[in-house]
């Protein structure tokens, strides 16, 4: 049984066919007795409005309430799940300059960390001798139709692309591809529990990053964003784009893991190719 928990059913269905079943919420559900694996996504986008009070708790509550619903879920069956996969992400670290991030560092607390850690906890519930978790703390997904690249596209485009701030920000990053390989590889691979940094082992900076966008598109970069500007439109939010985390996959590799986009440039030109 496949069964797809989804905000919208009817975009799922036309996107993934009718052999796969959906549903837009856990209700229904008293149990996961006839499910192998479970894979939790789940999630207001983080970055695409200020952080008022309001969003804050619509971030957390997005992520919170269905962890702890599949968590119970889990505990609540005779027959459960072999393997629980949560989303995360190298937020939970908070902002940290340039030190070189492994799934052992002391995170720096602030909201992205209390949003992640809060979120991690709620899916550990679920532990069991007969069910493993697994935690992604997945970087920035690079992909054409969505996200921070979705969003970067059309002003690199135009040469209206540049760095953020002053540009020095460390960015971790996956490609689409990668981050789907990486699900399947925990999802397979016995005996995976606890956290993995889910991104490539070579984050850049911003400037970087600008840079080599702009040259996979035969563009210019010199339009620089004010680190003031993302302040006020974004507000506390700004820090996950002026700050970041230098994070390493080191358990996806250490267990054997093999990204096929480990690059910058090649991730982005098959990206900027595919469309």
């Amino acid at each position: 049984m496949k069964i797809l928990v989804t905000r919208d059913a009817q975009r799922a269905q036309q996107t993934l066919g009718p052999e796969i079943a959906t549903m837009t919420t856990l209700a229904p559900l008293s149990h996961l007795n006839e499910f192998d694996a479970v894979i939790n996504l789940a999630g207001e986008p983080i970055a695409e409005r200020r952080w008022t009070d309001e969003q804050k708790n619509k971030l957390c509550q997005s992520r919170w309430d269905v962890t702890g619903q599949l968590s119970l879920l889990i505990r609540q069956s005779d027959n459960p799940p072999s393997v629980f996969i949560s989303g995360s992400a190298t937020g939970y670290y908070g902002d940290q300059d340039d030190a070189l991030v492994d799934e052992d560092e002391p995170p720096i607390i602030d909201f992205a960390h209390t949003l992640c850690a809060r979120w991690e906890d709620l899916a550990l519930r679920a532990r069991s001798e007969k069910t493993r978790v697994c935690l992604s703390r997945t970087g920035v997904v690079l992909a054409a139709d969505g996200g921070l690249l979705g969003r970067l596209l059309p002003l690199y485009k135009v040469g209206l692309g540049g760095p953020i701030g002053d540009g020095t920000q460390f960015m971790s990053w996956i490609h689409i591809d990668d981050i789907v390989n990486a699900q399947l590889f925990m999802l397979t691979t016995d005996g995976l529990a606890g956290p993995f940094n889910v991104c490539s082992p070579y984050p850049v900076r911003n400037e970087h990053f600008s840079s080599v966008l702009a040259g996979v598109l035969h563009r210019p970069a010199f339009t620089r964003v004010p680190a003031r500007a993302v302040q006020l439109f974004l507000g506390e939010g700004a820090s996950l784009i002026l700050g970041g985390q230098r994070a390493m996959p080191q358990r996806l590799t250490e267990a054997g893991f093999t990204f096929c986009f480990s690059e910058l440039e090649a991730a982005l030109t098959e990206i900027v190719n595919a469309v």
